[in-house]
């Protein structure tokens, strides 16, 4: 059990990357609080999937781009746990959109879940982590460096996450604090159906050395190593779990 009586909470966890990473971090022990913004039902379905396989899980809504919701959130589980250990932040939304459509709400949109939400969360997460310090896990993707068309702003927003992280985690060194990030690649979820269909998906498989899309059980071991001791000497680093795709796959 890597994280025996830790707290953890991962933001956007009622399907898809979030879901599988609550479920394997509460598989080794942790007590996970399962973020979501808006799909309650989804949230409680994670719980429940974690309780029945013998874990700790708490649903708690908050939309991490506001900040009272944020602290609110972080409130809870100070109420709840009395502690803090492991953040993920994991909540994001994507619209693919040539640059000639680019709405400015869709660029806020984005901006403000994909990067302010996580910057919201990590000022509430280093208030509440301990003197042994914690882990906070940034899921990025690899659009952030290998950004496909249409991909601008939300490539932009990945890109921003991958130099927070290093740029944190020098910040954050001195307390015991942690922070990497985790590059996805093409990786099936509720969010991404349909998204991967025809021409353009066997393209990417064609990209993709492993030769399939991801899976959120391939994301959720990757988040357990950066959340435990197993990597307690990893900080400031962006590790790809992409297949092996380098370039736009395609």
């Amino acid at each position: 059990m890597k994280l025996e009586r830790k707290v953890a909470i991962v933001t956007g966890a009622s399907s898809g990357i979030g879901a599988g990473i609550a479920k394997a971090l509460a598989a080794e022990g942790a007590s996970v609080i399962v973020n979501y913004a808006s799909s309650k039902q989804g949230a409680e379905a994670v719980v429940a999937a974690i309780e029945a396989a013998g874990g700790k899980a708490l649903a708690v809504q908050a939309d991490m781009s506001k900040s009272q919701d944020v602290a609110r959130l972080f409130d809870t589980v100070q109420a709840t746990h009395g502690r803090l250990d492991v953040l993920v932040n994991n909540a994001g939304v994507a619209v693919f959109e040539m640059v000639a459509d680019l709405t400015e709400e869709a660029f806020h949109k984005q901006f403000d879940i994909n990067v302010l939400g996580y910057f919201l969360a990590i000022r509430e997460a280093v208030k509440h982590f301990g003197d042994d310090g914690g882990s906070i896990v940034n899921i990025s993707s690899i659009l952030s460096t290998d950004p496909y068309l249409a991909s601008s702003v939300y490539a932009a927003t990945k890109g921003a996450v991958d130099t927070m992280t290093f740029a944190l985690a020098r910040e954050l060194g001195p307390r015991k604090i942690r922070v990497n990030s985790i590059l996805p690649g093409h990786t099936n979820t509720p969010a991404t159906d349909g998204n991967f269909a025809g021409e353009f998906g066997a393209k990417l498989i064609a990209g993709t050395p492993l030769g399939r899309f991801g899976e959120p059980g391939d994301i959720a071991p990757v988040a357990v190593f950066l959340a435990s001791q197993n990597s307690r000497k990893v900080t400031g680093e962006s590790l790809r779990a992409a297949g092996g795709v380098r370039g736009v796959g395609y």
